[in-house]
């Protein structure tokens, strides 16, 4: 949990990227697969160039935002107070974007298989996350469940959350649930994610008119 909640994980992950790019790059040909269709089958090539090292890049872009969303924040005080939880959804999401960039190499080295079905797990993990952030986030105007009424009301955002953070979790089971029916666990994932996020804008609306 420690190294889940570090500030040195992104930067380890990050760096771990721009090496694995670095020492496949001459074993890779010029060209290399770097998209995949909603069933897991080959759909898009890149230059090497370009596809080893966007993810790494895309990475160190969105932990430099990271870092400076909590300053521009106005409410500040109150990310500081779910920092833990904060650091543990950038560790994921950087984790994530590591572990596709890792399936791409693998995939491009000759051992091919169902993109979609490998992608599942981190999926389930990085849903699972959500749900952790959003167990102790306090109202600020960029992490979290930012409808009109939760930015509104204190009561709203924390009963929001609270209910958002047990959904989250539960919706973590249903990208595991395309291991078994793998025609379409991109629906199962994508629609649980959606189907929750509506429930959650909704929810907020009507405990707000309740007030």
């Amino acid at each position: 949990m420690v190294i889940l909640k570090s500030k040195l994980t992104p930067v380890f992950i990050i760096v771990a990227a721009f090496l694995l790019s670095i020492c496949f790059y001459n074993l890779l040909p010029q060209r290399i697969v770097s998209h995949w269709g909603l069933y897991g089958e080959p759909n898009g090539m890149s230059d090497k160039s370009i596809a080893l090292f966007m993810m790494p890049i895309i990475g160190t872009f969105m932990y430099i935002l990271f870092l400076f969303i909590p300053k521009l924040d106005p409410l500040k005080k109150n990310i500081k107070s779910f920092e833990g939880q904060f650091n543990i959804f950038i560790n994921g999401i950087l984790f994530f974007l590591f572990y596709i960039h890792t399936l791409m190499i693998v995939w491009n080295t000759g051992y091919q298989f169902n993109f979609i079905l490998f992608l599942t797990p981190a999926f389930s993990l990085l849903t699972y996350s959500i749900g952790i952030l959003l167990e102790k986030a306090k109202r600020n105007w960029f992490i979290g469940i930012r409808t009109p009424w939760t930015l509104s009301s204190d009561k709203v955002w924390d009963k929001t959350h609270k209910l958002g953070s047990k959904l989250y979790k539960y919706a973590a089971v249903f990208p595991l649930l395309g291991i078994v029916f793998q025609n379409y666990a991109f629906y199962l994932t994508i629609f649980s994610l959606v189907g929750v996020s509506l429930y959650l804008v909704v929810y907020s609306y009507l405990e707000f008119k309740k007030e």
